[in-house]
């Protein structure tokens, strides 16, 4: 009998390729799935599963670790073996340098990167004013660094619209063409104007029409979950009738986070919005958990406060209205804190995943556990294009999660937004055991870096 480095017996393995739950063992052979069997199977480390669910790890197309300790844990702990980062025009401008040392030094789960142009190609070629549209000799340097970057390894391109509002249609649609050309995913954070408007997410569709890049618009229920998503999700739908290639994501909280002195929070754009200070809570620094009055916004803003703050907004329905269509796959949009303690930030920073199987299956009844674990893992790998990841056949990355469909669930909220989950039993990275029986296993950083040639 062969002798496997690590096998799981007695699951219920979940396979989104045949859209089947079937119960079995698996064999795993350094960092890639050997066998998958009926017949009992012997490893040098064995994990009986206890007939649970075992799954491809979780795939998070929207977040911000980019290579952050704390975030990354959290991640973890929740079933991710998979971040994107560098989403909403942010991330690095160094991709190459990031993940050399990344591989370098190892992390708690695998990531890819995006390189964002709002945040960073902007600033880099001093385009650093978010109201004004850079010139044609500063789109020309973004070409450039667009193309070394993808050199690199980057993934995608992203956009954060909303954060650099004077960003011209001409520099969006310039480097979104050597994004098509080269294959890369592009991703929208939307260019937001006020709360029933839609002619940023038709932008969105544009842009993949115009180019032929393929889209991802950024957490669709931050964007439009207050009171139009049934208008938002009419519009892709069209799109995507007419062959247009663009998908979505979106968290299951209607209350976003972001940054103090991002534009987001400029008063002309809190006030397009009809937002409330007394519905925005400080989520970080020494106003943790307070609530913003005018004179306290007034006093961050101007002593440039780094803060996270959550706004209060959306309508809930909204996010299961999302998550409903094929197209639509759940994301995080975890971020560190500033202060880089992960105490403070947003609920979704530990809760999304187990909430979102929560939620949608068990307590909703809107998707069957397979469809769930299908838009967890096997249609964000077909989109980023990882042909190894978000599966569980032979010769797959053994990326993998155990989790109790009884009990799956976060238990993170507004005020402790680290809250460890449950049901997560375990948790293997490239074939390593990260999580055992819902615990971190300290000095296990088997996450790897994925680029695109």
């Amino acid at each position: 009998m062969n002798i496997y480095d690590l096998t799981i017996k007695n699951a219920y393995i979940a396979d989104p390729e045949k859209k089947t739950i079937t119960w079995g063992n698996m064999g795993i052979c350094r960092n890639k799935i050997c066998i998958v069997t009926k017949k009992d199977i012997s490893g040098k480390h064995e994990i009986d599963a206890n007939k649970k669910i075992l799954s491809p790890g979780f795939i998070d197309i929207h977040a911000h670790i980019d290579g952050d300790p704390g975030c990354g844990r959290l991640s973890l702990i929740q079933g991710v073996t998979t971040t994107i980062g560098g989403n909403c025009g942010g991330g690095m401008l160094d991709i190459g340098d990031f993940l050399q040392s990344q591989d370098r030094n190892g992390f708690f789960i695998n990531q890819a990167q995006f390189i964002g142009h709002s945040f960073v190609l902007r600033d880099a070629v001093g385009r650093t004013d978010p109201y004004t549209p850079a010139n044609s000799h500063e789109i020309s340097q973004m070409e450039k660094l667009l193309e070394k970057c993808f050199d690199e390894g980057a993934i995608g391109l992203s956009f954060g619209l909303e954060y650099a509002p004077g960003s011209s249609f001409e520099e969006v649609i310039a480097l979104s063409k050597i994004a098509a050309r080269r294959g890369r995913l592009v991703s929208i954070h939307t260019r937001l104007s006020g709360p029933e408007e839609l002619d940023s997410l038709k932008e969105a569709i544009d842009i993949s029409r115009i180019t032929g890049a393929q889209v991802q618009i950024s957490h669709l229920v931050y964007q439009y979950g207050t009171g139009i998503m049934k208008s938002a999700l009419e519009m892709i739908d069209d799109a995507r009738r007419n062959g247009i290639n663009v998908w979505a994501d979106s968290g299951m909280y209607t209350n976003f986070a972001t940054g103090m002195n991002t534009s987001v929070y400029d008063t002309e754009h809190i006030r397009k919005f009809g937002w409330k200070y007394s519905n925005m809570l400080v989520a970080s620094g020494k106003h943790k958990g307070e609530y913003l009055t005018e004179s306290l916004y007034r006093k961050m803003r101007k002593s440039s406060e780094d803060v996270v703050i959550i706004c209060f907004t959306g309508v809930e329905h909204e996010i299961y209205d999302a998550l409903l269509n094929k197209y639509v796959i759940p994301s995080s949009d975890t971020g560190p804190s500033p202060s880089g303690n992960i105490s403070e930030g947003h609920p979704q920073n530990s809760g999304t995943f187990p909430r979102f199987f929560r939620k949608m299956v068990f307590e909703k009844h809107y998707l069957s556990l397979m469809d769930a674990i299908e838009k967890a893992t096997l249609i964000p790998a077909e989109i980023l294009g990882f042909k190894s990841k978000g599966r569980v056949s032979e010769g797959a990355d053994a990326d993998l999660v155990i989790f109790d469909p009884e009990t799956i669930s976060d238990r993170a909220n507004f005020h402790h937004p680290d809250a460890d989950p449950i049901g997560i039993d375990h948790v293997i990275v490239n074939g390593s055991i990260a999580v055992s029986n819902g615990k971190i296993i300290k000095g296990v950083l088997s996450g790897k870096t994925i680029r695109r040639d």
